[in-house]
Formats: C-alpha cells, structure tokens, sequence
C-alpha cells in the first residue's frame, strides 16, 4: 500500500530483462544492494577491474546527493522534491534525507523501470507528515513528467529537481541540455536543481565506459566539465559551482573519499 492508500500497479516479471546489464542494478550492485542479477554482478565485477575507481564514483555520487538535499531542505528551505531516474533504493534515498530534516517534505520519484516498479513498495515510504510517490514516465517526455508530479507537489511553491546520473544516458549534450531546460521551465522561482553526471577527466574511466557501453547494454556517456556546467545554464549556480562531486560542501565530520573522482555535480537556483 502506499502512503495514500493506493496500491501500485504490478508489474510483470517477464518484463525484465535479464539477459543484458542494467546501469540501475550495476549501480546498486557497487553500492552494496540486493537488487540485482548475476549478469549486472558479472559486468559490475568486469568494470571494477577495468576501473577500480568506479566503487569511489558510486559512493562519491550518493554521498554528493545526500548532501546537496540537506542543503535544499535546510538552507534553501525547499520542502518537495522531484526526483527523476530515481534507480533502484538503497540507502538514504531521497525521501528519507529530506524528511529526516523536513518531516513533511513530498517526495515524487520518477523512472520507467519496470524493476523500480517491482520495488515501488520500498520507495513508497513516508512520514505520516509528508508524502512520497512513484510515477512512471520517461525522461524524454518531460512535460508528461511534469504534469505527472503536478497531483503530487504545489508546483506554485519551489520544488528540488534532482536529476542523478541519467543525463548520460540522453543520446547528445544539446538534447540533454533541452530535457533539463523543458523541466525546469514550469517549476516556480526559487526552485533548485541539482545535477550529478560522470566526467571525461580519467582516460581509465573513459576506456572501461567505452567498453561497457560496446557490451549492448544501454550506453552512458561521460561528459566534460564544461558540458555539466552546461546543464546549469539559465540557473543561478550555488558556491563552489560544478565541481568532482567529493569537493561539493564535503561535511567535515564524515570520512571523504578521493577528491578528484570522475563525478562532477552542483546545485543552481531558479531565479
């Protein structure tokens, strides 16, 4: 049951594919998650040994994400968030980062994962305060996206879009820059956007991810710093701006890992 006490929609095993990897489930795999089959552990294990750094941009990215929420609820006292490419849940996702801070923080999480369906049970968790909601839709249908969320979030008020790894999986910059812009185009002044994408800046990196995507699973493809920055145009960007996800307001009181990873992010502000 969900929090509203609506059942999500079953989905059908057979809908999923397991005879090619998964990003979403290679993702959780290296994050320590159950969700996954032995052909992600297989490619998972396979990348880690072309890139052992990759365990350093998982944990780096949710680390990044944790924080930048933090400072949304906190600092910027936004109090609904819209979550698109949400993945599979491990641990502090979203709606439990905000609401520890927020209790009554909306959450809207948003993926066209038949796997993620499976598990909109876990996802649909909340404070009795708050309010937390899964809706299928396609990154490449923003509008859908946004019309979606508007049953769930008061698009009148300031609202969180957090796009986490999954403007690499949009075929060209340009067209990823024109998804951002369409989404970010309802939502009301004061909105916050934040972005974490993986970066060209490792040729380790670089040669596992080319490998990885001549595999047949669906490509990802990592960007450089400029064309993250890019994804902010528009937008009034929070200090330090775009940076490798580890140099992002790192908290003092917990243990950093390398600072210089292949995972740039930042935060902005909708003027």
């Amino acid at each position: 049951m969900t929090d509203d006490g609506s059942t999500p929609r079953p989905v059908p095993v057979s809908k999923i594919d397991t005879s090619v990897p998964h990003s979403a489930r290679i993702w959780n795999y290296w994050l320590g998650g159950g969700d996954n089959y032995e052909v992600d552990r297989i490619a998972g294990d396979q990348y880690r040994e072309a890139f052992p750094g990759i365990v350093d941009v998982a944990r780096g990215s949710r680390q990044f994400l944790v924080r930048s929420i933090r400072y949304m609820v906190r600092d910027a006292e936004v109090a609904q968030f819209l979550d698109v490419g949400t993945g599979l849940p491990t641990v502090d996702n979203t709606h439990q980062v905000a609401q520890r801070v927020n209790p009554e923080a909306r959450i809207a999480y948003v993926d066209n994962d038949p796997l993620i369906l499976l598990h909109a049970n876990a996802l649909l968790t909340s404070t009795p305060e708050g309010h937390t909601a899964y809706l299928e839709a396609d990154l490449h249908d923003p509008e859908r996206i946004v019309e979606a969320a508007a049953e769930h979030l008061d698009l009148g008020e300031p609202v969180g879009l957090i796009l986490s790894g999954i403007l690499g999986h949009v075929a060209t910059h340009e067209e990823a820059c024109a998804l951002v812009r369409r989404l970010t185009a309802p939502l009301a002044p004061g909105s916050h956007v934040s972005i974490n994408e993986g970066t060209d800046t490792d040729p380790t990196y670089c040669a596992a991810q080319a490998e990885y995507n001549a595999s047949g699973a669906v490509p990802y493809r990592l960007r450089t710093m400029d064309e993250i920055r890019g994804y902010f145009d528009g937008l009034e960007l929070v200090e330090p701006g775009v940076v490798p996800v580890p140099r992002w307001r790192p908290d003092p009181a917990a243990g950093q890992g390398p600072q210089d990873i292949g995972q740039a992010g930042g935060v902005a502000r909708k003027p």
